[in-house]
């Protein structure tokens, strides 16, 4: 039995360490892709998951899966592909470590999952079923998406979202808010960005977060803010958390490991996340914000995860292991 699935992208993140005189970077290749990493914090914090995606039949599709293996996820229901190479991304800092993309993906090998290739025992044997919207932009991973959505809802699983905005890979602005809005539709936990509820309505975290439950009926928002830290609202109530303070090398991946670490406090509980209580949100909300942005420290996302161990002491001393 699982705890949780997910559907989406595996690829690699090329990220710059250097510029020459000239401003071509020096780039470190890491393990990518939200999925995976959103994976791979639940498995660092005691459960169990597996994957549905889809690699090239080359050095770095093998290197994915292996690290996934290594992380502890199923890699079974993750294809290979030899006519199609495993999608590339590059990504470049600002000073303060914000990040720019540039994608490898005309097409890469995630988009071309199908729907036949989908093995959906893999949802059978689960409790809850995770997807983005990078599996949205193109076809066939765009139906077999939808197809794995509506048989996680008909199974009875829980439903998880991360809009995770890359406007880069989308050739229509509209498009990428419907996907985005038909996402939030079929979803009982959202974790989404205070830059993306601005891209789709124009609100703050507190107006997004109402929002996200009355119109779209989702059981549990949470919005993150960058340092400023974390919004989660739901019917029982709402609370912000702070994002403790570490000195940012990298955010690759933050965002993700702030969502597998908020749902492997979620089920935990083993409540619907609509009836936890607003002390609950809130130790949902600290654990998270303290895994990611420990996570910050080091370059990558899936070699990023801090231990739960370094997690707590982190809470209860402020102490920023070595």
């Amino acid at each position: 039995m699982f705890d949780v699935v997910a559907l989406g992208e595996l690829l690699i993140d090329f990220a710059s360490q250097s510029t020459d005189a000239a401003g071509y970077p020096t780039m470190a290749a890491n393990p990518g892709g939200a999925p995976g990493n959103f994976l791979a914090a639940l498995n660092k914090y005691g459960l169990k998951t597996g994957f549905l995606g889809k690699v090239g039949d080359d050095a770095f599709g093998r290197l994915l899966l292996g690290t996934l293996k290594d992380a502890g996820i199923e890699t079974r229901g993750i294809r290979v592909d030899p006519d199609v190479f495993t999608t590339l991304a590059f990504v470049t800092f600002s000073p303060e470590g914000d990040r720019s993309f540039s994608f490898a993906r005309k097409p890469g090998a995630d988009t071309c999952l199908r729907e036949d290739e989908l093995d959906l025992s893999l949802i059978d044997e689960t409790r809850a079923f995770h997807f983005g919207t990078l599996s949205l932009t193109d076809e066939p991973v765009k139906t077999a998406t939808q197809k794995a959505v509506a048989y996680a809802k008909e199974k009875g699983k829980l439903i998880t979202f991360d809009p995770n905005l890359r406007i880069p890979l989308w050739k229509d602005l509209a498009d990428a808010k419907a996907q985005i809005e038909w996402g939030l539709h079929q979803a009982d936990v959202v974790k989404i960005s205070d830059n993306e509820v601005e891209f789709l309505w124009n609100l703050d975290e507190v107006e997004g977060g109402k929002k996200l439950l009355e119109e779209f009926g989702v059981q549990l928002a949470m919005v993150t803010l960058g340092p400023k830290g974390c919004y989660l609202v739901n019917k029982n109530g709402a609370i912000h958390a702070p994002c403790p303070p570490v000195k940012t090398i990298d955010t690759t991946g933050a965002g993700d490991i702030f969502g597998g670490s908020a749902v492997s406090r979620i089920l935990r509980y083993e409540k619907a996340p609509a009836d936890l209580s607003v002390e609950e949100l809130k130790a949902v909300a600290t654990f998270a914000s303290a895994a990611s942005s420990l996570s910050t420290r080091i370059r990558g996302g899936i070699p990023s995860i801090p231990t739960e161990e370094q997690v707590q002491d982190f809470i209860a001393t402020g102490r920023v292991p070595d």
